[in-house]
């Protein structure tokens, strides 16, 4: 809010524009911080997973919000290059100068667990693309200064867009393939399938589905054909402990078959 305020005293789109951008992220914190609360609780008759996916949803947000901001910021960018108007240029530089500061050292308490979490990565990505956003802006109004060229506060509001729009790519693809049960990324689909097929009395498998239930929980079901019959619970247990090692799969249903084609009736494009 303050930087806000300091970008209309200093009449800055850039500082307006990080101004934006942080706020665009504090809402997208708030909003993961929601879900991981909502997706704590118990499943229900309706919900039966609970609210884990509410996560998804979050960093979907998350990513909404930047794209929003970045509109509201390149269009007044676009209107200021039409007539540029002075900048207060040292007000800028301190207040941006500050941002870098703030902005780097979030961003270094998210960079342990952004592997993990996409909602983490979402908040990593923002707050190190907050800190060169800063950067940027500073650099703007030293030129300003030096230079008079005020153009160039339009032009580094624009150069934030596109900052902005690269570092939401990920973030926004990611959670629109989670958010439509695709296999989280890296999933490797077809190692599942050698060591599903490796389990001994297992002569085939069908109906394999791998998909988030949350930003961190990954649940698999599958259809194992086993002539001999039953296997046991010792098999289906040691079976899930394996691929919760070996692929993070937490969630596992096993279905075993002595018949490929007893058990669910799927059209064939639908069979894995």
């Amino acid at each position: 809010m303050a930087e806000a305020v300091y970008g209309y005293i200093g009449n800055s789109t850039a500082l307006l524009a990080d101004a934006g951008h942080n706020l665009s992220d504090v809402l997208g914190l708030v909003v993961a911080w929601g879900a991981s609360i909502a997706a704590r609780r118990a499943p229900s008759g309706r919900f039966t997973y609970g609210l884990r996916a509410s996560t998804i949803l979050a960093a979907l947000a998350n990513a909404v919000f930047l794209l929003v901001a970045t509109g509201a910021i390149g269009w007044e960018a676009i209107l200021r290059l039409r007539e540029p108007e002075p900048v207060a240029g040292v007000t800028v530089m301190v207040v941006a100068g500050i941002g870098i500061l703030v902005n780097g050292f979030t961003a270094m308490l998210f960079a342990r667990g952004r592997k993990d979490d996409i909602n983490i990565e979402g908040a990593y990505l923002h707050m190190a693309a907050d800190a060169a956003v800063s950067l940027g802006v500073v650099v703007s109004a030293a030129l300003i200064i030096w230079t008079g060229w005020l153009w160039l506060d339009p032009v580094t509001s624009l150069v934030i867009c596109a900052t902005i729009l690269w570092s939401t790519t990920s973030l926004l693809r990611g959670s629109i393939a989670m958010s439509m049960a695709a296999a989280p990324k890296g999933t490797d689909l077809e190692a599942i399938k050698a060591f599903l097929l490796a389990r001994p009395g297992v002569a085939g498998i069908h109906d394999l589905h791998v998909w988030p239930i949350s930003t961190t929980e990954t649940a698999l079901t599958c259809h194992l054909v086993v002539p001999a019959g039953t296997t046991g619970d010792a098999f289906l247990m040691e079976t899930a402990q394996l691929l919760k090692a070996s692929f993070r799969i937490g969630h596992t249903t096993l279905q075993v078959e002595t018949h490929p084609d007893s058990g669910c009736a799927l059209a064939p494009d639908d069979v894995v």
